[in-house]
């Protein structure tokens, strides 16, 4: 009799071939759902701005909006504080230097005028006192010493005639004793006249000099005061065009306070704002070029302010041969800024796409059209036009310019 055997249950061999070919088929599709969910973007490709990367020549230069400004502006301070009271010129007129503009009138210092000049006559009277007393003890000093060379030479002349008569014992020795105590009495008092005399003058020339010096000094003091009067009347600093005037009749203007300003229009600059990417490079002395109606005008940076207020700088610009015959202060101007010199380069058309991607990165378009990939790339230069690309284009290669905020974190784009 025939025993049937049972059959092994298990795996064979070829069931491992089948197990492999699903988890190559699983791990696939894992790929293929994961990557079209996280890092594929689709989109219309009517909806962006796509370029050609080509070679060519890169003119390194920026354009800047620059508006006109008069080359110098002189502002005008109050000198001295006071009411308007009378306003000669307006806004926008032409004046020349020295013309009056405002008056003002401050009671305080007609006051303060009026007890300077009273001071200064009190110190010239005491001046004019001072120098007649000197003057009288001057000439009673000269009386005095002229009496006591007078009485000395008389009384000389008696002890050497009673000396004579002495020796020839002629007058008793008493007498001759009194005639030469007189003497040396009448030489010691001529001595100290003389010495008072030359005292009181030296007093006399330094009292006056000091009183002089004083008295100048007062005069001066009246002098400036005068001036702060004249100050009174606000005048232009400088030839050219009354710029503004903060001031109208029946106004307190304080002292220092600042009412108008004078734009000198004997020549123009432009006053223009440049994004501060490029503080670094630009320099005093770099040329620009302003055109219009088709000609072009020269122009040189001046003056690079240091400051940078809202991401931007401010530079001065001066015309370095003729400028526009109808320049008018206010006009806005484009400007070519000239930041060094032109060189063969990979050109990168200007997009939004730099304020996503801060030039680190761009999509780059497939040969078929149908995509778009992300890669590396490294940006140098830029101007108004371009980009210089340094790193990670080709010439010919097609790249998405148009801003990728809405693309997110995708790695491709689908074109359709």
């Amino acid at each position: 009799m025939d025993i049937q055997l049972e059959k092994k249950k298990g795996l064979r061999a070829k069931h491992y071939g089948y197990i492999a070919l699903g988890l190559l088929l699983l791990f696939v599709g894992y790929q293929f759902l994961f990557a079209s969910s996280v890092s594929t973007f689709r989109t219309d490709k009517e909806k962006l701005s796509v370029a050609t990367v080509t070679d060519g020549k890169f003119d390194d230069y920026i354009t800047i909006s620059g508006n006109v400004a008069p080359i110098t502006t002189i502002y005008m301070d109050a000198y001295e504080g006071g009411r308007v009271s009378e306003k000669l010129i307006e806004e926008g007129a032409t004046v020349k230097k020295g013309d009056i503009i405002l008056k003002l009138e401050n009671i305080n210092l007609y006051e303060q005028i009026l007890q300077s000049e009273s001071n200064l006559a009190l110190k010239q009277n005491d001046l004019r006192s001072t120098k007649l007393n000197f003057d009288s003890r001057q000439v009673e000093g000269r009386k005095s010493l002229a009496t006591a060379s007078t009485e000395l030479q008389r009384l000389k002349r008696n002890f050497e005639q009673n000396q004579a008569l002495f020796d020839d014992e002629l007058i008793s020795r008493e007498e001759y004793l009194t005639s030469k105590e007189n003497y040396d009495l009448s030489k010691k008092q001529f001595e100290i006249i003389k010495m008072q005399t030359e005292n009181d003058d030296e007093l006399r020339e330094t009292s006056l000099t000091g009183l002089d010096a004083d008295l100048n000094r007062m005069q001066k003091t009246l002098g400036m005061v005068y001036q702060r009067l004249d100050h009174l009347n606000v005048r232009a600093p400088a030839d050219g065009q009354l710029g503004f005037l903060d001031a109208e009749i029946g106004q307190n203007i304080s002292q220092g306070q600042r009412i108008g300003q004078i734009n000198v229009l004997t020549d123009y600059k432009i006053e223009a704002n440049i994004d501060e990417h490029y503080i670094d490079r630009v320099k005093r002395e770099l040329v620009a070029v302003l055109e219009r109606n088709g000609k072009q005008f020269p122009l040189r940076v001046r003056k690079v302010y240091p400051e940078v207020r809202n991401g931007r700088f401010k530079v001065d610009l001066v015309f370095t041969a003729e400028k526009p015959e109808t320049i008018r202060t206010g006009q806005s101007y484009n400007i070519r800024l000239q930041l060094g010199e032109s060189n063969d380069a990979l050109l990168l058309p200007k997009g939004s796409f730099f304020q996503s991607t801060g030039g680190q990165w761009i999509f780059v378009v497939t040969a078929d059209g149908d995509e778009a990939i992300k890669r590396n790339i490294r940006i140098g230069k830029q101007n108004s036009k371009h980009y210089e690309v340094l790193e990670g284009l080709e010439a010919g290669e097609k790249v998405i310019t148009s801003n990728y905020d809405s693309f997110g974190e995708a790695e491709k784009i689908i074109l359709k």
